[in-house]
């Protein structure tokens, strides 16, 4: 076994790394970029290596700064983690060439799955469904555009060097199709260094469900079951679950069998997953094999209770697997939610800045949580925007969402935007419930974007009945305040109004115990509750079930987040009530005139000049945050004024790109 390996990654997947081999008594070595001096990371490590500025062009993608971390530190192995160099067969090579261990697959494997084109190619051969499509490199649009008419719309333009949801996008007809081809070019150039592109059949309602696999140098090889990656936006996974609630076990033997001769086909041995799209009628397609951790494999490890991180290190040791086929088992059901930084309200754009609060949920009752930051830490542009994967296991589904619910509802983050009310209110949806998923499940469910969780009456009464227990306990607290003149009413009043927008609802509330009696539209509750005031989170309890509730003071009551629902709920007596109704209301300003940034980012294009005239829905510009292209459209026609800026400037939040006549 290794004394000491090296971890070539940052974030989450650095800190989770380095905990498994800490438990086997391995040393560890972090390497950092400049931006991630103070990171968890480089803290936990026994030892830390800078390797360059803020860019992973310039540090961790550079394979000769990580091998010279290496010889510094006297690591004998390296873990990529994924992403950065994980799948990039220069870097075993180079390891290799020095004496030091991959833990991963080796070279070869890697480079005969990371083209997307020639694995398709190595999977038909090895008897592997595969999707109908053209497996060769698109020439040009004139070419795409045949092909596409020959398979039938909808197609899908992928980059053969993809991964990630990277270089992806899907053409309905033939106008999308060339834009398609351009965007997915150009992403995959950025990401990956390599803009070629393929085309295949898109395959409607699809479900993306992939095997886990684990092979050694002994020959041994097998399945670990698979996960549900359904939930997806812009093809980027959002919330993954094992196993999936659409397999029976002969499909997941079947699908079982086809990953595991793939891996035995190219000599592949490590820990990697064999992705699959699968039809309503339960036909699987292979998808592509990533060789190397998958993001969503802690549900794997808490269903089966292998440590995959460990079975990756002993099998770089040389070690035989000590798992069997019928040795694999699986107990309950596990779900992770990927806690990005971006803003669902906004059309989920990237956001950065400092964490001012970081308080996730304890890790009790079937709760886990992998992450690299911690409270002040700062999320930057130049890597992903991932903020923790926030797991729970249940002995069956319904348990495991509900574990859920209640710990993204417990889960304070602030100083940026969050997607946490996004996946609550997924988590919560009766279609996810069921278990009626698609990879179009964000699109079809959320069509005009997310603009937060419509309450059931249940929640509604539950949120009013919580603002007026954090009303009454806040007015307790300022009535103890020293050196106040007397006040002659000093008992509390029973009969109140909750004003949330338009709708006045009359409330009724008496102390009870260590809480309060309330009553809303006839309906009795019994608020119980530590909360005091200051407190971001109210637990308690609600009638009789548990509730956890995010608390934002506002100048008069406070904004209220449980379940995706958020609700600005402001406490009052009748008579002020009422007079609260005449209040003026402040129009907001007119910014129709403008198309500001929405996101930090970098301006990649312009694509329109002073004086043209426009139509909704064209692409004004594009800008860069956080490794993706963000298109601009146009929301209406008009005519362009003025251009402020230019390709390759910096924007913040809010800057103005273009100003409109």
């Amino acid at each position: 076994m290794f004394d000491k390996i090296l971890i070539a990654n940052r974030g989450e997947i650095a800190c989770r790394v380095i905990r498994t081999a800490q438990t086997m008594g391995i040393k560890t070595v972090a390497v950092h970029s400049e931006a991630d001096a103070g990171a968890p990371h480089v803290r936990i490590a026994d030892q830390a290596v800078a390797i360059g500025p803020a860019p992973v062009a310039e540090s961790y993608l550079v394979i000769d700064r990580i091998v010279a971390a290496c010889a510094e530190t006297g690591a004998e192995a390296v873990h990529p983690g994924y992403g950065f160099l994980a799948e990039n067969a220069q870097f075993p090579e180079a390891l290799a060439a020095q004496g030091i261990a991959f833990i991963g697959p080796g070279a070869d494997a890697i480079r005969a799955m990371g083209d997307k084109i020639e694995s398709k190619k190595l999977a038909r051969a090895a008897g592997v469904n595969t999707i109908p499509g053209h497996l060769e490199v698109i020439a040009d649009p004139d070419q795409a555009a045949k092909i596409a008419r020959d398979i039938g719309y909808p197609v899908m333009v992928k980059a053969s060097a993809g991964g990630g949801g990277k270089g992806m996008r899907l053409a309905a007809c033939e106008a999308e199709l060339s834009e398609g081809l351009r965007a997915a070019a150009s992403e995959a150039r950025t990401a990956f260094g390599d803009d070629r592109v393929f085309l295949e059949k898109f395959i409607e309602q699809p479900r993306h469900i992939e095997i886990q696999v684990l092979a050694d140098g002994h020959g041994h090889c097998i399945h670990l079951g698979e996960r549900e990656c359904s939930i997806q936006r812009r093809h980027q996974k959002v919330i993954e679950e094992a196993p999936s609630p659409f397999l029976d076990e002969d499909g997941r033997q079947a699908m079982g069998a086809q990953a595991v001769a793939l891996a035995r086909a190219v000599g592949y041995q490590s820990a990697g997953t064999v992705e699959f799209v699968v039809d309503a009628a339960g036909n699987f397609y292979f998808l592509e094999m990533n060789t190397r951790l998958q993001v969503e494999h802690p549900v794997t490890e808490l269903v089966t209770g292998i440590d995959l991180v460990e079975q990756m290190i002993r099998i770089a040791a040389g070690e035989p697997l000590q798992i069997g086929q019928a040795d694999v088992r699986l107990d309950g059901w596990a779900i992770e939610s990927r806690i990005y930084a971006e803003d669902p309200y906004r059309g989920f754009m990237p956001s950065a800045g400092r964490l001012k609060r970081f308080r996730p949920p304890p890790e009790e009752d079937g709760v886990r949580i992998d992450t690299g930051v911690a409270e002040g830490s700062e999320i930057s542009l130049f890597y992903d925007p991932m903020i923790a994967k926030l797991c729970t296991h249940g002995a069956h589904r319904e348990q495991a969402i509900d574990r859920m619910v209640g710990a993204l509802d417990a889960f304070t983050v602030t100083g940026i935007c969050h997607n946490v009310n996004f996946l609550a209110a997924i988590c919560d949806h009766p279609r996810f419930r069921a278990g009626r998923l698609s990879t179009g499940f964000i699109d079809e469910e959320y069509p005009d974007g997310f603009a937060g969780a419509a309450p059931s009456p249940d929640t509604y009464r539950a949120l009013v009945a919580v603002a007026l227990c954090l009303h009454l306990r806040t007015a307790a607290r300022d009535r103890a305040i020293s050196g106040r003149v007397a006040n002659p009413v000093s008992t509390v009043e029973t009969d109140w109004v909750a004003a949330i927008g338009d709708d006045m609802i009359e409330v009724k509330a008496a102390a009870a115990g260590d809480g309060f009696a309330v009553e809303i539209d006839g309906v009795s509750l019994a608020v119980e509750s530590a909360w005091q005031p200051g407190d971001m989170l109210f637990q308690g309890t609600v009638g009789d079930r548990p509730r956890s509730v995010q608390v934002e003071p506002l100048a008069d009551g406070h904004r209220l987040t449980h379940r995706g629902t958020v609700l600005e709920v402001a406490v009052r007596r009748r008579r002020a009530a009422a007079l609260a109704t005449l209040m003026p209301r402040k129009q907001p300003a007119d910014l129709s005139k403008y198309l500001r940034c929405p996101m930090p980012g970098l301006v990649v294009s312009v694509n329109v000049a002073v004086g043209q005239a426009f139509e909704a829905g064209h692409p004004l510009a594009v800008v860069e945050a956080m490794k993706m292209e963000n298109v601009l459209r146009a929301e209406a026609d008009g005519v362009v004024a003025e251009i402020l800026t230019e390709p390759g400037a910096s924007l913040a939040v809010d800057d103005v790109i273009m100003e409109f006549e």
